[in-house]
């Protein structure tokens, strides 16, 4: 396995969860001095050299070198950087989908990718732009029937207003999966209420 190529949580100089490295560049951080690797067990911080002579349990998972066995670290913290970066969620279609759960935003079916459209809810030839609050998920017959249309010319209703999304960024972890002992430093997340 390459473990060099997995992921390491990465926390500010408050031990607040801001991103996520390869283990790669946690590793190189580490040698620079700018970070410091956590022992998922106790919470001590070793610094590189402490790392590398750090005793290996039996379940950790180690990158062997040339006479040395060196811990994969899954977690690290900066010395230097306490702010908490601010984060915008790019507009693409694979982020449409998932912010509208393939649905179409008029009537609410879901068809699948295959029959899913965006739709402009100010078309672009009556100068809509394409970004979050103007773009929506239509199923075929939809966008059809609203055409080049204002929504208020075409008895249709949106089932809801478009908007940026609110994702945090440990939403996108949940995807890619992460390790048990990044629980402590995530935030909970919001239970949605259940709708019907």
């Amino acid at each position: 396995m390459d473990h060099l190529s997995e992921r390491a949580l990465v926390l500010n100089r408050s031990w607040r969860a801001i991103t996520t490295a390869s283990v790669r560049r946690a590793i190189c951080l580490m040698y620079a001095d700018a970070a410091h690797a956590i022992c998922a067990q106790s919470y001590e911080t070793f610094d590189f050299e402490a790392w590398l002579n750090k005793p290996i349990r039996d379940d950790e998972s180690v990158l062997r070198g040339v006479g040395c066995e060196i811990p994969v670290p899954e977690i690290i913290v900066l010395r230097g950087y306490d702010a908490m970066p601010k984060r915008t969620v790019a507009f693409s279609r694979r982020n449409l989908y998932r912010r509208d759960q393939y649905t179409c935003h008029y009537c609410g079916c879901r068809p699948g990718t295959d029959t899913l459209t965006i739709d402009h809810v100010l078309p672009r030839s009556r100068g809509g732009r394409t970004s979050w609050e103007n773009c929506v998920l239509a199923c075929e017959d939809c966008n059809k029937k609203k055409g080049n249309r204002l929504i208020s010319n075409s008895d249709m209703r949106l089932l809801r207003q478009p908007r940026v999304p609110e994702w945090s960024w440990d939403v996108e972890l949940s995807a890619g999966g992460h390790c048990d002992s990044w629980e402590h430093f995530l935030p909970r997340r919001k239970k949605r209420a259940s709708v019907g």
